[in-house]
């Protein structure tokens, strides 16, 4: 324990004084760290945050305490008590939404959205116009304003028939009146607006979007977009991350729920295993649109990494167990599977070479391309093409099948260089790709860095947790 020596009054300077103590501190402090730090908490925690200063004692001015003025003001918003009654006499109108389902009764979808109305129900019935509610194909959106179990309006939105499903949509309205309920069908244009979607891979690429809210067709053209950068089979990772800016079809400001949903994909963006891909879909004057990366170079290979769009695959390019012969073998060749009936494109341009039957394969198709490079396609369920046919990258071939030594319905499909097989996914990726033309590249440069922001700000919301669904832009 250090001790304190006192001194009389008067035997020393109140500055040397001070310094003494000030001194004999400094030196219990260095060597009980431990307990001094302990007593500052303990005054900390018992009293508010002070902050501290220190000076030289010697240069305090001699003089009374200075003094502290206080001043003290109200503040009250401006016509506070006006904003607080236009509140309370401002109404919120709830709406309950449904859609339609196979098994629906009219008595069955009131009940659903909280009807109990006899009139509402027989006049569905019975009304030529509102009895279209439940005609038609099922998944209509329908929107109802209910008070107390009695239907105020629906609003019914389903597909527009007669082939303009992709351009309009039908708007059925029901409302009740002073003289009853009344009932109107319009037909209205779809609009197109954009969607900014981002989500992350947690076990597959098509359960992550329908986390993201992101349309089965939008995953599609994604992953056909990035199908020769990225081996959706075997290259997939958990934590890998995607954006994509897409147009969606919407009624009345709502995305539809029948027919294609969405459209283009007018931007997107891959990272996996920690590598950035990015596309942008740009048309430049006098030829088709296509998908470019941000330095104008072409997404769009000599050949496709594969001849279905994105599926399924049962087995890659290695050795495997073959379920005929019992035996372990080379695999030579890639086996997607997909249900009977499935398209079947060529993966390149080309000339068909055989059309038939041989052997375990079933029937299959031979291409043709540039130089000493053909294809296989084998155990189809029907082929599309014949011997010496043209064939574009893209074209329809035949279908998946079962036929030859195959255990359920599957596409064999083989690359062959010389006669030898390699790896599909290879080729593709050292296939050629074309090039924006220099008077081009400049105007594509500044769309791409206006899209790369978006992108961006895609992937910064939905790593701050921000984003729940797609945004409309």
């Amino acid at each position: 324990m250090t001790s304190f020596k006192l001194f009389k009054a008067g035997q020393f300077s109140p500055l040397s004084t001070a310094i003494s103590v000030a001194t004999a501190v400094q030196s219990f402090a260095h060597r009980h760290p431990r307990r001094v730090s302990a007593a500052v908490l303990t005054v900390l925690a018992g009293s508010a945050v002070t902050a501290f200063g220190v000076s030289d004692l010697g240069a305090l001015p001699p003089g009374p305490a200075p003094v502290i003025t206080q001043i003290t003001e109200s503040v009250e918003p401006s016509q506070l008590a006006a904003q607080v009654q236009a509140i309370d006499n401002q109404s919120l109108t709830l709406y309950r939404s449904e859609l339609t389902r196979p098994a629906d009764t009219v008595d069955s979808l009131l009940k659903r959205l909280g009807v109990d109305d006899a009139d509402a129900a027989q006049f569905i019935r019975h009304d030529t116009v509102a009895a279209n509610l439940l005609k038609g194909r099922t998944g209509k959106a329908i929107k109802a304003l209910v008070e107390d179990g009695r239907l105020r309006e629906l609003i019914v939105r389903g597909p527009a028939g007669d082939g303009d499903n992709e351009t309009h949509f039908t708007r059925l309205i029901i409302e009740r009146t002073a003289n009853g309920f009344t009932a109107r069908q319009q037909i209205v244009p779809l609009e197109v607006r954009q969607q900014l979607v981002s989500g992350t891979i947690q076990s597959s690429l098509f359960a992550a979007a329908d986390d993201a809210g992101m349309p089965d067709a939008v995953t599609t053209q994604v992953a056909e977009i990035f199908g020769s950068d990225i081996d959706f089979r075997r290259e997939l990772r958990k934590g890998d991350t995607f954006s994509a800016l897409y147009e969606a079809h919407t009624a009345d400001g709502e995305p539809i729920t029948w027919g294609h949903a969405s459209g283009k994909v007018l931007a997107a963006r891959f990272i996996n295993k920690g590598e950035t891909h990015d596309a942008v879909w740009y048309q430049e004057s006098g030829r088709k649109g296509a998908y470019f990366d941000l330095t104008g170079k072409s997404k769009t290979r000599a050949f496709l990494a594969s001849p279905l769009a994105f599926s399924r695959v049962t087995s890659g390019f290695a050795m495997r167990f073959h379920p005929i012969q019992k035996t372990w073998k080379a695999h030579l060749g890639v086996d997607f599977g997909a249900p009977t009936g499935t398209p079947v494109r060529s993966v390149g341009n080309g000339v068909v070479s055989f059309a038939g039957v041989q052997n375990g394969y079933g029937n299959v198709v031979q291409i043709q391309h540039n130089g000493d490079r053909t294809t296989v396609y084998a155990h189809l369920s029907r082929i599309d093409v014949r011997r010496g046919q043209r064939i574009d990258q893209g074209d329809r071939i035949g279908a998946v099948g079962a036929t030859g030594w195959a255990t359920g319905p599957h596409l064999h499909f083989e690359f062959k260089v010389n006669g030898k097989q390699i790896d599909p996914m290879v080729i593709a990726r050292a296939s050629e790709s074309l090039q924006l033309s220099p008077q081009s590249l400049g105007a594509f440069k500044k769309v791409a860095t206006t899209v790369a922001q978006r992108l961006n700000q895609a992937s910064d919301w939905h790593t701050a947790g921000a984003q729940t669904g797609p945004r409309f832009e």
